[in-house]
């Protein structure tokens, strides 16, 4: 068992207007649609339906909040960048995702979920620049690091390792795969220390 176990389903909201107060501490996830974020959510929490994986993408189209305890909070957002959704929608998505991220004060850090075969598309560079504006540290987890070999694993960490200097933030890049949990206790580490957990607590 592990703190992320605890977290449990707390609310959907269109945008930040209809969320609770902006208070204690939250850490979001994002990415494109097809990114597995609902699956790495899943697996962090050790829950096979926390988040719903669904088999079309861009099906989440609202803020889904997880509570952890009192004042710690992970937030699902809206999945993005998915074709098949009309453009209205995905204007929508997108100012509801740069609000979220440039006015909730208590928004500590944010996780940006890519392909670890299609790192920093277009949408995931938005998204970390409007981080980094907002001086919010960001981890890049490059997903289903299990579909690469040993070697090529190694070199796209390395190519999005240097990719992510031009963002001049605090960025960092690890890899992740939801079937093999490679990078989960990495992934803790950090969200730990957004958190602000001590070594006893995470004991």
């Amino acid at each position: 068992m592990t703190y992320y176990t605890k977290a449990k389903f707390s609310t959907s909201a269109p945008d930040i207007r209809h969320l609770k107060d902006d208070s204690g501490i939250e850490v979001a996830f994002a990415g494109r649609s097809n990114a597995g974020k609902s699956s790495a959510l899943n697996t962090l929490a050790r829950q096979r339906n926390l988040a719903r994986t669904s088999k079309t993408p861009g099906r989440t189209q609202l803020i889904n909040v997880f509570e952890l305890d009192e004042g710690r909070r992970l937030i699902d957002l809206p999945g993005y960048g998915f074709a098949q959704v009309p453009i209205a929608m995905k204007k929508k998505w997108q100012a509801a995702l740069g609000e979220y991220l440039q006015k909730r004060k208590s928004l500590k850090g944010l996780v940006v979920l890519m392909d670890i075969r299609h790192p920093f598309k277009d949408l995931d560079q938005d998204l970390i620049y409007w981080a980094v504006e907002a001086k919010i540290p960001v981890l890049a987890v490059l997903t289903k690091s299990d579909k690469l070999k040993s070697g090529k694993r190694k070199a796209q960490l390395l190519m999005a390792q240097e990719a992510a200097l031009a963002f001049m933030g605090d960025v960092t890049v690890q890899t992740f795969s939801s079937l093999s949990r490679q990078g989960l206790p990495e992934l803790e580490k950090v969200l730990d220390g957004w958190f602000g957990r001590t070594v006893e607590q995470q004991e």
